[in-house]
């Protein structure tokens, strides 16, 4: 499978990590987005996912796009439960884990946002030295 820049798969762990940096932008989350659909698809099988904000510059995204990706993800995901970690170091980056969190509430995404790494280790059931940044 070949990955996107800022993307790893952790398959016994069946976790994806996403680490964008520099402008979380509509194109970015867009990209994102479909890489993991197409993952649903070719894998068969659903998959937790860690996406850590703690490298971003800036937040380029506004709250009708959050809202209709959120609907959308909501919608189209027909797959078992899956669990969706944001973990977030600004409160612009948390603004919008937030909304997401919020649209997608009782849907198969069960979304959670954490400050810090280890509760959100703990949460995927994982050990944090998968969420750590490899640097």
């Amino acid at each position: 499978m070949e990955l996107p820049a800022d993307v790893e798969y952790v398959e016994n762990a069946n976790l994806f990590i996403w680490r964008p940096h520099g402008v979380l932008s509509e194109a970015l989350v867009n990209n994102i987005i479909a890489f993991v659909r197409e993952q649903e698809e070719t894998l068969g099988r659903s998959f937790n996912r860690f996406t850590d904000l703690s490298a971003l510059d800036a937040v380029d995204l506004n709250f009708n796009y959050v809202f209709h990706i959120a609907l959308y993800r909501r919608l189209s995901y027909a797959g078992g439960k899956v669990k969706s970690a944001f973990y977030v170091a600004s409160s612009d980056a948390e603004h919008y884990a937030k909304l997401h969190a919020l649209l997608t509430d009782h849907s198969p995404l069960q979304v959670s946002i954490f400050t810090e790494l280890e509760a959100a280790a703990k949460w995927l059931g994982v050990p944090i030295e998968l969420l750590m940044p490899q640097e």
